[in-house]
């Protein structure tokens, strides 16, 4: 069973411009012969007003979510994903697609301001209180490299990651990732990648559930050239019929400051526990220098393998 989205953060009108984000999710099955089966597909168009408050000028939803009329004004920023668990509670339970795209806006459009800061576009010295978020995650360590480097520029710091490579299947795959939208000059992309199998038990017995989830943050700058900003492989193996984390481990790809990687250690704080709860469970303990937002949205992620496994085991009979 393989799931992925992508959010990509545009700027058609300049870079004051609000930002427009098409989200895109897609559940499919492959069998034995390669035999797959397209179990579900959603996306989200959203406009935002980054440069006042990060609100929500507009969203539309795909299948319809019709208490989504709630959201109008509210900013993608704190309490938002609040407010999706109380407008579409059947939808958070289940692990749905639309619940997925929806959680990780926040973050995408908050890492869709690296464009700007590429551009070399800063808030004047002194608007912003750079310390007001100190000890959030491991890159915002207090005495960090950000944190310091942010005072002395008064703004803040930007980085240049590598030049992001192609995500094509090597054999040739057309249906590996669904299809995106072109990215345009100071634009940004999320995508994510949620890979769940049994594993073969030699006894004849129902094999563990394996799992490997990759996720990468991009910008495409002014040339043209995309480059990555965050990137992480997380792994895990859970108990064939309790669907208990056996082990979970983050690989780190590409992270924007030297204290980030520490962050990678939290993973490993899910052996034990199971996928149900791990929104809420991440959202209210994974927090402090020795975690990372990222990091955290891709934990958060795995609270739909249930359903997925559910999946795999009804050999893609499965609809939502």
């Amino acid at each position: 069973m393989r799931r992925t989205t992508s959010h990509t953060c545009l700027r058609p009108d300049g870079l004051f411009g609000n930002v427009h984000v098409a989200a895109h999710a897609r559940d499919i099955w492959t069998g034995a012969g390669r035999h797959h089966e397209i179990v579900g597909e959603a996306g989200v168009e959203a406009v935002v007003a980054f440069i006042e408050d990060r609100s929500l000028r507009s969203i539309t939803v795909d299948p319809p979510a019709p208490l989504l009329d709630k959201l109008a004004g509210v900013k993608v920023s704190s309490g938002f994903r609040r407010a999706i668990d109380e407008a579409m509670p059947a939808d958070e339970e289940s692990g749905s697609l639309r619940v997925q795209l929806l959680d990780d806006l926040p973050t995408a459009v908050l890492v869709s301001g690296v464009a700007m800061a590429g551009a070399g576009v800063h808030p004047p010295r002194g608007s912003i209180d750079i310390s007001s978020k100190a000890d959030i995650c491991a890159g915002w360590a207090t005495g960090g490299s950000f944190l310091v480097e942010g005072e002395r520029l008064g703004h803040l710091p930007s980085v240049t990651g590598p030049i992001a490579p192609g995500l094509q299947s090597s054999d040739g795959d057309s249906l590996a990732w669904h299809p995106v939208e072109e990215m345009t000059p100071h634009s940004t992309r999320r995508r994510r990648r949620i890979d769940v199998w049994r594993d073969a038990d030699a006894r004849g017995g129902t094999g563990s559930v394996m799992v490997e989830e990759f996720f990468r943050d991009t910008q495409l700058d002014g040339e043209g050239v995309e480059r990555v900003v965050h990137e992480y492989l997380v792994t895990a193996e859970l108990e064939p019929e309790s669907l208990t984390f056996l082990s979970c481990r983050a690989d780190i790809g590409v992270l924007p400051w030297v204290e980030c990687p520490a962050a990678a250690e939290s993973a490993a704080r899910l052996t034990g526990t199971k996928p149900h709860d791990l929104r809420e469970r991440v959202r209210q303990t994974f927090v402090g220098t020795s975690t990372c937002t990222h990091l955290n949205d891709s934990l958060r992620a795995l609270a739909a393998l249930s359903y997925l496994v559910s999946v795999v085991d009804a050999g893609g009979r499965i609809r939502r």
